[in-house]
Protein backbone atom coordinates (compact mmCIF):
# COMPACT_ATOMS: atom_id res chain seq x y z
CA UNK A 1 0.00 0.00 0.00
CA UNK A 2 1.26 3.38 -0.97
CA UNK A 3 2.56 5.27 2.03
CA UNK A 4 0.65 8.40 3.21
CA UNK A 5 2.14 11.91 3.78
CA UNK A 6 0.69 13.01 7.29
CA UNK A 7 0.93 16.80 7.48
CA UNK A 8 0.50 19.38 10.44
CA UNK A 9 -0.23 22.64 8.75
CA UNK A 10 -0.81 25.80 10.47
CA UNK A 11 -0.96 29.49 10.11
CA UNK A 12 -1.59 33.05 11.71
CA UNK A 13 0.90 32.50 14.49
CA UNK A 14 2.09 36.27 14.89
CA UNK A 15 4.81 35.74 16.46
CA UNK A 16 3.93 33.36 19.34
CA UNK A 17 6.83 31.53 20.33
CA UNK A 18 5.07 29.51 22.80
CA UNK A 19 2.31 28.20 20.20
CA UNK A 20 5.00 27.24 17.76
CA UNK A 21 6.35 25.01 20.89
CA UNK A 22 2.85 23.70 21.36
CA UNK A 23 2.90 22.90 17.52
CA UNK A 24 6.00 21.31 17.49
CA UNK A 25 5.12 19.07 20.45
CA UNK A 26 2.23 18.11 18.16
CA UNK A 27 4.07 17.59 15.64
CA UNK A 28 6.18 15.46 17.37
CA UNK A 29 3.21 13.59 19.00
CA UNK A 30 1.41 12.96 15.90
CA UNK A 31 4.56 11.84 14.32
CA UNK A 32 3.90 13.67 11.39
CA UNK A 33 6.40 13.87 8.02
CA UNK A 34 5.99 17.35 7.07
CA UNK A 35 4.92 20.66 8.97
CA UNK A 36 3.74 23.68 6.58
CA UNK A 37 3.20 27.53 7.78
CA UNK A 38 0.91 29.06 5.99
CA UNK A 39 1.98 32.90 7.04
CA UNK A 40 1.72 35.38 9.00
CA UNK A 41 4.15 33.58 11.08
CA UNK A 42 6.08 37.17 12.65
CA UNK A 43 5.35 39.74 15.05
CA UNK A 44 7.25 43.06 14.97
CA UNK A 45 7.19 42.51 19.28
CA UNK A 46 7.68 39.09 19.49
CA UNK A 47 9.38 37.05 16.67
CA UNK A 48 12.24 35.32 18.29
CA UNK A 49 12.58 31.02 18.18
CA UNK A 50 9.69 30.85 15.97
CA UNK A 51 10.95 27.86 13.85
CA UNK A 52 13.44 25.96 15.66
CA UNK A 53 11.04 23.99 17.83
CA UNK A 54 10.14 22.17 14.59
CA UNK A 55 13.91 21.79 13.89
CA UNK A 56 14.47 20.45 17.23
CA UNK A 57 12.18 17.56 16.98
CA UNK A 58 13.80 16.99 13.35
CA UNK A 59 10.84 18.18 11.16
CA UNK A 60 10.74 18.61 7.83
CA UNK A 61 8.83 22.17 7.73
CA UNK A 62 7.38 24.49 4.50
CA UNK A 63 6.08 27.90 4.25
CA UNK A 64 5.05 30.89 2.64
CA UNK A 65 5.03 34.56 4.17
CA UNK A 66 1.53 36.69 4.84
CA UNK A 67 0.59 39.77 4.94
CA UNK A 68 1.50 40.50 7.71
CA UNK A 69 5.33 39.30 7.23
CA UNK A 70 6.46 40.90 3.69
CA UNK A 71 8.70 38.79 0.91
CA UNK A 72 11.86 39.43 2.05
CA UNK A 73 10.85 37.90 5.88
CA UNK A 74 10.08 35.09 4.27
CA UNK A 75 13.03 34.49 2.65
CA UNK A 76 14.95 35.36 5.71
CA UNK A 77 13.00 32.76 7.38
CA UNK A 78 13.67 30.79 4.60
CA UNK A 79 17.31 31.02 4.61
CA UNK A 80 18.22 31.06 8.27
CA UNK A 81 16.40 27.97 9.23
CA UNK A 82 17.57 26.18 6.01
CA UNK A 83 13.72 25.12 5.32
CA UNK A 84 12.08 25.59 1.96
CA UNK A 85 9.99 28.73 0.79
CA UNK A 86 7.03 27.84 -1.58
CA UNK A 87 7.05 31.16 -2.93
CA UNK A 88 9.99 30.34 -4.51
CA UNK A 89 10.47 26.63 -4.91
CA UNK A 90 8.47 23.90 -5.05
CA UNK A 91 8.95 20.29 -2.82
CA UNK A 92 7.61 16.59 -3.06
CA UNK A 93 7.64 14.07 -0.77
CA UNK A 94 5.92 10.37 -1.41
CA UNK A 95 4.41 11.24 -5.19
CA UNK A 96 3.26 14.15 -3.58
CA UNK A 97 3.76 17.89 -5.09
CA UNK A 98 3.38 21.22 -3.34
CA UNK A 99 3.23 24.49 -4.32
CA UNK A 100 2.49 27.88 -3.12
CA UNK A 101 2.23 31.62 -3.27
CA UNK A 102 2.49 33.85 -0.10
CA UNK A 103 1.48 37.05 1.16
CA UNK A 104 -1.67 38.95 0.04
CA UNK A 105 -4.22 41.23 -2.01
CA UNK A 106 -3.48 43.74 0.89
CA UNK A 107 -0.82 44.33 3.00
CA UNK A 108 3.22 44.48 2.86
CA UNK A 109 4.54 44.00 -0.31
CA UNK A 110 0.45 43.22 -1.40
CA UNK A 111 0.32 41.52 -5.15
CA UNK A 112 -2.15 41.94 -8.05
CA UNK A 113 -4.66 39.01 -8.68
CA UNK A 114 -2.70 38.73 -11.66
CA UNK A 115 0.53 38.35 -10.40
CA UNK A 116 -1.16 36.10 -7.30
CA UNK A 117 -2.15 33.83 -10.13
CA UNK A 118 0.64 33.85 -12.17
CA UNK A 119 3.41 32.79 -9.44
CA UNK A 120 0.70 29.93 -8.91
CA UNK A 121 0.91 29.10 -12.09
CA UNK A 122 4.77 29.07 -12.72
CA UNK A 123 5.19 27.08 -9.25
CA UNK A 124 2.41 24.62 -10.61
CA UNK A 125 4.27 23.65 -13.70
CA UNK A 126 6.87 22.37 -11.47
CA UNK A 127 5.21 19.62 -9.70
CA UNK A 128 2.18 19.34 -12.02
CA UNK A 129 3.06 15.56 -13.01
CA UNK A 130 2.75 14.44 -9.37
CA UNK A 131 0.57 12.14 -8.64
CA UNK A 132 -1.31 14.65 -6.00
CA UNK A 133 -1.20 18.32 -5.56
CA UNK A 134 -1.22 20.76 -2.63
CA UNK A 135 -1.34 24.00 -3.10
CA UNK A 136 -0.24 26.92 -0.18
CA UNK A 137 -1.07 30.57 0.08
CA UNK A 138 -1.74 32.77 3.19
CA UNK A 139 -4.78 34.39 1.64
CA UNK A 140 -8.39 32.18 0.84
CA UNK A 141 -10.58 31.94 -2.61
CA UNK A 142 -12.84 34.49 -2.81
CA UNK A 143 -16.17 33.54 -3.38
CA UNK A 144 -16.25 30.49 -0.70
CA UNK A 145 -17.53 29.86 2.93
CA UNK A 146 -15.06 32.37 4.42
CA UNK A 147 -16.26 35.25 2.51
CA UNK A 148 -19.41 34.78 4.39
CA UNK A 149 -17.67 34.76 7.58
CA UNK A 150 -15.83 37.96 6.49
CA UNK A 151 -16.61 39.54 3.24
CA UNK A 152 -14.12 41.15 0.60
CA UNK A 153 -10.88 40.10 1.22
CA UNK A 154 -10.12 36.92 -0.17
CA UNK A 155 -8.58 36.25 -3.76
CA UNK A 156 -10.01 36.20 -7.46
CA UNK A 157 -6.47 35.03 -8.30
CA UNK A 158 -6.62 32.24 -6.18
CA UNK A 159 -10.25 31.20 -7.33
CA UNK A 160 -9.56 31.40 -10.61
CA UNK A 161 -6.48 29.08 -10.18
CA UNK A 162 -8.21 27.05 -8.21
CA UNK A 163 -11.10 26.73 -11.13
CA UNK A 164 -8.61 26.32 -13.61
CA UNK A 165 -5.91 23.65 -12.34
CA UNK A 166 -8.48 22.15 -9.78
CA UNK A 167 -5.26 20.62 -7.41
CA UNK A 168 -6.17 18.32 -4.92
CA UNK A 169 -6.08 20.50 -1.46
CA UNK A 170 -5.23 24.09 -0.90
CA UNK A 171 -4.29 24.77 3.03
CA UNK A 172 -4.51 28.61 3.67
CA UNK A 173 -5.32 31.08 6.81
CA UNK A 174 -5.59 35.06 6.62
CA UNK A 175 -8.89 35.08 8.89
CA UNK A 176 -8.60 34.40 11.98
CA UNK A 177 -12.28 34.12 12.98
CA UNK A 178 -12.17 31.08 9.92
CA UNK A 179 -10.10 28.55 11.87
CA UNK A 180 -10.90 25.32 10.96
CA UNK A 181 -13.42 26.16 8.04
CA UNK A 182 -13.11 23.82 5.07
CA UNK A 183 -14.57 23.55 1.85
CA UNK A 184 -15.01 22.59 -1.62
CA UNK A 185 -14.06 24.42 -5.01
CA UNK A 186 -14.84 21.54 -7.70
CA UNK A 187 -12.55 18.60 -6.50
CA UNK A 188 -10.46 20.70 -4.71
CA UNK A 189 -10.89 20.63 -1.09
CA UNK A 190 -9.77 24.16 0.53
CA UNK A 191 -8.78 24.37 4.64
CA UNK A 192 -8.14 27.48 6.67
CA UNK A 193 -5.75 25.49 8.71
CA UNK A 194 -5.27 28.49 11.82
CA UNK A 195 -3.42 28.80 14.72
CA UNK A 196 -3.72 25.84 16.22
CA UNK A 197 -2.69 23.56 13.17
CA UNK A 198 -4.73 20.57 11.16
CA UNK A 199 -3.76 17.08 10.75
CA UNK A 200 -4.05 15.81 7.25
CA UNK A 201 -3.21 13.09 5.57
CA UNK A 202 -3.08 12.77 1.76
Amino acid sequence: MEKKLKILAASDLHGDSSQFKRLADKAEKENVDLVILCGDLTSPVQSKNLIQPFKDKNKRVLLVHGNHDGILTGEFLSEFYKIKNLHSSTANYYNVGIFGCGGANVGIDAMSENEIFDTLRNNFKEVKDFKKKIMVTHVHPDNTIVEKIVPGIGSSGVKYFIDKYQPDLLLCGHVHEAEGVEDLVGRTRVMNVGRNGKIIEI
